[in-house]
Formats: C-alpha cells, sequence, structure tokens
C-alpha cells in the first residue's frame, strides 16, 4: 500500500528552514540537504507549467514528485526519528 506524504503548508516549510538556518554551523549536512529539499520543490512548481505548455507529458510525474521530495523527506526523517535511528530537533514534535 502506498502512503502519501501529509502536505507540508509554507508555514511549516518555513520553520523547518530557519531551523537549518540557525543550526548550519552544527548541521551542514542536514542543511544542504533541506537545500536540496527546497530545489526540488520549486523546480517541481516551477516546471509543471512548462511541461504542460511543450507538450511534454512524461515530465509531469517527474514534477510531482519533486514536489513532493520535502514532505517524503520529512516523513522519512520522522520514520527514523521515531524508530531512534537518527535525532532530528527539527521535527518539534509536530509530525
Amino acid at each position: 500500500m502506498i502512503h502519501l506524504p501529509p502536505k507540508l503548508p509554507l508555514s511549516e516549510l518555513g520553520r523547518i528552514r530557519k531551523w537549518h538556518v540557525a543550526h548550519r554551523l552544527d548541521h551542514p549536512l542536514e542543511y544542504q540537504i533541506w537545500d536540496g529539499m527546497m530545489f526540488l520543490w520549486v523546480i517541481g512548481r516551477v516546471g509543471c507549467l512548462p511541461a504542460v505548455a511543450l507538450d511534454a507529458a512524461w515530465t509531469l510525474p517527474l514534477c510531482v514528485m519533486s514536489m513532493m521530495a520535502p514532505s517524503l523527506y520529512v516523513m522519512w526523517r520522522n520514520h527514523a526519528h521515531l524508530s531512534q535511528k537518527v535525532r532530528c530537533d527539527w521535527l518539534g514534535g509536530r509530525f
């Protein structure tokens, strides 16, 4: 069974981003990974219109997956945090 990740509101994306910026010296890899997630999210959002306009339907699933990247990452980190594989301070008990 496929479980879709919950939608993250912009306020949550911003809160997580602020945590990563504040702790970028302590957690540089997490900071860069979150930047990558935000990059994919923006690329997915921006890429949908050109994909439709240029009749490149094969790129639409890629755009959708890119838009879901931050939610998938948060869902994966939450699962790893709950199973005590990694410690994730930026979750803040909200997920």
